[in-house]
């Protein structure tokens, strides 16, 4: 059944991420069988008919975001019980999802979705933690997101409770997994190869799934990070450093994209650059986990390679939100700190982080990312009749620095609308908000993982 059509008109502005970069004041798209099929002033799409007309004089339309790195399957239910002088709850966080059910995991990510979507992200990647896909298909179907998924797969012990596989079994399972949800929902869902880190996959694990990304045409990810001790480790045991053993033993390329990548030298740089990796940053995560960015984050100096970087929210256990529009904010501002120069990460880059730029670390930039004629109708409409949007000059600095996802009104998915005047209707917010606390006090009785609900007095 072909889409409805669909015209935006009169938007106060249009942040189309194009080639050049043009801000439309007083712009119109047009919306038919799903894909952007014109862009421009309002008075040059006048007379334009559609299905549906969105009177956009309230509106600044951009692209809809990308989320390259979000483990959505289970911190909502448990969403904000470390306390900070915990230090980093990974200890807990596989035991908590790995007793976790089929019916759970699904109500949970379903939470997480609706979370995504109100705060405009249209498309992100699950980095293999979900483990019941096909329990959760019913709700990537009804929301109408775009999901990239993958089988975390490890043939290494390592210090967290991760399923671990002998080599050959884990390729298998990487290849049975691409080869059964590659394209389906008609291309909203992908799937990668998912090694969980160099660390807990050998060699030849990673070369394999290196194969399978190629054989599939996709793409693979791994949780990475550098820093001296690994450096000190990685040259001992390699003869090089944990960036250039990834270019040595064959795996890094343009469709290998790595997550966090914290600690990195010139050297690594250089070598993500001339290799054509991607990158997923998380910076709220790093920022909330102490993990240094003055000394160990070098998104400046990536970007200023032309290295291609999505941002990402990472779990509600880490960043603790699902906002990209809030990452954006801290992409911008904390390295302008960490380096006492306000030149860093300018608002349009953090921009691009989350649209075209992430799309493309992603792989998808040639689908989504940007208001371009041709491309598939992935829009957010922000709502500029809010406080935090006054006064309106510079729509890019406004979106960065003064608002988040909680003024996004509409949200528009393969041209169909998903989240409408602040509402969706895929699911039942109330009962659903019930239904994952209940998850979560039976998922901490069950694991035993429980901390005070306060370190003030609940009374």
């Amino acid at each position: 059944m072909p889409t409805p059509s669909l015209l935006i008109e009169h938007a106060r502005y249009l942040i189309t991420v194009d080639a050049q970069r043009r801000i439309v004041q007083d712009g119109s798209v047009l919306v038919e069988n799903g894909r952007i099929a014109r862009v421009g002033k309002a008075a040059e799409l006048a007379g334009v008919r559609a299905d549906r007309v969105i009177d956009g004089r309230s509106f600044v339309v951009t692209p809809g975001f990308v989320n390259g790195h979000m483990h959505i399957s289970y911190a909502h239910a448990v969403r904000g019980i470390f306390p900070d002088d915990q230090g980093s709850p990974l200890r807990h966080v596989f035991n908590l999802q790995n007793a976790m059910t089929e019916e759970e995991e699904y109500f949970t990510s379903l939470l997480g979705v609706v979370e995504l979507l109100r705060n405009g992200t249209v498309c992100f990647v699950d980095p293999g933690s979900t483990k019941f896909p096909d329990a959760c298909l019913q709700a990537y179907e009804d929301s109408g997101i775009r999901v990239i998924l993958g089988d975390g797969v490890t043939d290494v012990d390592g210090p967290l409770k991760l399923p671990r596989y002998a080599t050959n079994d884990a390729v298998a399972r990487t290849r049975s997994f691409v080869e059964k949800w590659h394209g389906r929902l008609d291309g909203r869902i992908r799937a990668w190869a998912m090694p969980f880190s160099p660390e807990t996959a050998s060699a030849e694990l990673l070369r394999a799934m290196k194969q399978v990304a190629d054989e599939h045409r996709t793409m693979l990810t791994v949780h990475f990070n550098s820093g001296d001790r690994a450096r000190a480790d990685y040259t001992a045991r390699h003869g090089v450093g944990p960036t250039q053993y990834l270019e040595k033993i064959g795996v890094l390329g343009p469709n290998m994209c790595l997550a966090h990548a914290l600690g990195i030298d010139d050297a690594e740089i250089a070598t993500i650059a001339r290799t054509g990796a991607t990158v997923a940053m998380c910076p709220v995560t790093a920022m909330k986990g102490g993990r240094g960015v003055a000394a160990l984050g070098r998104m400046p100096e990536l970007l200023a390679q032309g290295v291609k970087i999505a941002l990402g929210c990472d779990s509600p256990n880490n960043s603790n939100h699902l906002d990209i529009v809030r990452a954006m904010n801290m992409a911008a501002v904390q390295y302008k700190d960490a380096r006492q120069d306000m030149k860093m990460v300018p608002a349009e880059a953090a921009v691009e982080m989350a649209t075209l730029v992430g799309a493309q670390a992603l792989g998808v930039g040639d689908e989504i990312g940007s208001i371009d004629v041709g491309k598939k109708a992935d829009l957010v409409l922000f709502d500029t009749q809010r406080p935090e949007w006054q006064a309106l000059f510079n729509p890019v600095n406004n979106l960065v620095y003064n608002t988040d996802g909680r003024s996004v009104h509409t949200v528009i998915v393969d041209g169909r609308v998903v989240v409408d005047a602040y509402e969706q209707r895929f699911a039942d917010e109330p009962a659903l908000y019930a239904k994952v606390q209940e998850i979560g006090e039976k998922l901490m009785a069950r694991t035993g993982i429980t901390f005070p609900r306060s370190r003030w007095p609940v009374v």
